[in-house]
């Protein structure tokens, strides 16, 4: 059976402030371990005032706390604003190669950081790989610098990617590999075999675990389900301006005077959302799992109501047969 995970963005709402939007996150986290999903996610962005989540060490810590078996995580941290040192030092990895923020913002991130030229993912990659393997050059400072706590070993490590990029990069160096289907134009189902057909065991993996990342809106009928929606698809179109906008109620978006051509782009942006009833939505989602060969589904709702959000995700494990639907 294919895992079920959780990526949550701690969506900030027009009517939920950032700091309530934390608390639905930990909220969230522990109805997820109750219903049995398998891993939750925290993804790291700045300067949005869409997303309240800049810190997801912070919140690791507080979900870890309350949760029972699911496992926690960064999805993702965003490597190029962080010491690879500093990552090494967390649990659950899933990295991700941009800033997660406008360039200002980035700046202000690694201004106290060494000045370097172009792009150094690779370089920062290699030496979070280090902290493990502990294979760093005879003569090397680092080889009197340990990674704590000691006598744990670096969490399992996936690439984020929404391209053919960081879907070769993860089967040429053997590690895990999550395709973000839910804002990628890259042909997802390309990606996944691609990385997969490539795969070469490493001393950290020694076979392939694909990760589609999907958004899905699910409800008890079709009907209250778009209603739902409607808040996401104002929200993409936003987005898509670069306006990042608090997530609007279902109310607003269905009042906001759409032009034909903002609705032609919201036809086009739903062929990256699922939305139904539970029969509805595995009816358009298995066949893209099956063409994946997905080891896991990772499951990202915005919703502007929070138990609508939370029925949403009991609603999915109960048709994705969990079997421990048992949250209140």
């Amino acid at each position: 059976m294919t895992d079920l995970s959780v990526l949550d963005l701690s969506t900030v709402t027009t009517g939920t402030p950032p700091s309530k939007a934390l608390r639905n996150s930990i909220d969230l986290a522990k109805h997820a371990d109750r219903l049995g999903y398998s891993r939750y996610w925290l993804a790291e962005h700045h300067n949005l005032s869409s997303v309240a989540s800049p810190s997801p060490d912070i919140m690791i810590g507080q979900i870890a706390a309350v949760t029972e078996r699911i496992r926690v995580g960064s999805g993702g941290v965003m490597l190029p604003n962080h010491a690879p040192l500093v990552i090494a030092e967390r649990i659950d990895l899933g990295l991700g190669r941009a800033p997660g923020t406008d360039q200002a913002t980035m700046y202000a991130l690694r201004q106290r950081l060494l000045d370097r030229d172009g792009d150094d993912f690779l370089e920062r990659l290699m030496e979070l790989m280090l902290w493990e393997t502990r294979n760093f050059p005879e003569g090397h400072p680092f080889n009197h610098v340990v990674a704590m706590p000691s006598d744990a070993p670096l969490p399992p490590i996936f690439l984020l990617g929404s391209s053919d990029y960081s879907s070769d990069l993860s089967a040429q160096i053997g590690m895990g590999f999550a395709f973000a289907h839910h804002f990628a134009s890259y042909d997802a189902v390309e990606a996944l075999r691609h990385y997969r057909a490539r795969f070469k065991p490493s001393p950290a993996r020694s076979t392939p675990w694909a990760i589609l990342a999907v958004a899905v809106i699910v409800a008890e009928s079709d009907e209250k389900a778009e209603y739902l929606a409607t808040s996401m698809d104002l929200n993409r179109l936003r987005r898509d301006r670069g306006q990042y906008f608090p997530l609007p109620s279902p109310e607003e978006a269905i009042a906001y005077p759409y032009t034909d051509e903002e609705r032609a782009r919201l036809g086009r942006g739903r062929r990256r959302l699922f939305v139904g009833s539970p029969s509805t939505v595995m009816a358009k989602l298995q066949p893209l799992i099956e063409a994946c060969q997905a080891d896991e589904v990772m499951v990202t709702s915005s919703i502007y109501d929070h138990e609508a959000r939370k029925a949403s995700y009991t609603l999915l494990a109960d048709v994705f047969g969990l079997g421990k639907s048992k949250a209140a």
